[in-house]
């Protein structure tokens, strides 16, 4: 081989490592608040598949939107608590955790939003995932988070939403409507303008 070809495919050789080498990083980039089972590709009920770690807004229609299971647990207070009881009630439901930057970005935002709108009727509900009580509390109290969360260390209840709307990331938010069907979905760090536009359109939507 000439010394210009061995030059060329020396360079050529280069630049395949280094694409390689960029596609890794990004692909850990967007992986960062994901795994476990929440982290995984799931289709949902509407037909779609959501690739892990994407973020979004997905909004449902007022009664077409799927059925929220029905989850129960134990908050991080160590009381049980069942989704059900707050059948009738706007809920935000928001899976986080304290380990994950996006979470402790948005976390102000779901603070001042829950103040806003828990006079009008909206519950808020956290799952913590793969946190220790300690932790998530230290989180809440940081944060000034006051509404409720269940612990989730094992993913158990981001499993109970495989088979409807899965979190495919962490965080992700969503907002069920009255009649207990799912109004929307945000995966990734929600924004203030954002949030309180999907939880106002669930509180007008027939119950």
């Amino acid at each position: 081989m000439r010394l210009r070809d061995r030059r060329t495919a020396r360079a050529a050789a280069w630049s395949a490592a280094r694409a390689a080498a960029l596609g890794l990083g990004a692909s850990l980039a967007l992986s960062a608040c994901t795994g476990g089972a929440i982290g995984q590709s799931t289709a949902a009920s509407n037909g779609q598949s959501f690739v892990s770690g994407s973020a979004g807004t997905t909004v449902y229609g007022a009664t077409s939107g799927p059925a929220a299971p029905r989850v129960t647990g134990t908050l991080l207070s160590g009381s049980k608590f069942a989704l059900a009881e707050y059948h009738g009630h706007v809920v935000v439901l928001n899976f986080w955790g304290s380990w994950c930057t996006p979470c402790r970005a948005e976390a102000p935002s779901l603070s001042q939003l829950a103040r806003h709108f828990t006079p009008s009727g909206v519950r808020f509900l956290g799952v913590d995932i793969r946190d220790s009580p300690a932790t998530a509390e230290a989180f809440q109290s940081r944060f000034g988070i006051s509404y409720p969360s269940l612990n989730d260390p094992g993913d158990e209840i981001a499993l109970d939403f495989r088979d409807t709307v899965p979190p495919a990331g962490i965080p992700t938010t969503l907002v069920i409507g009255r009649n207990g069907r799912i109004a929307a979905r945000v995966i990734g760090e929600v924004s203030y303008p954002g949030l309180r536009g999907l939880i106002t359109r669930a509180l007008a939507a027939p119950a």
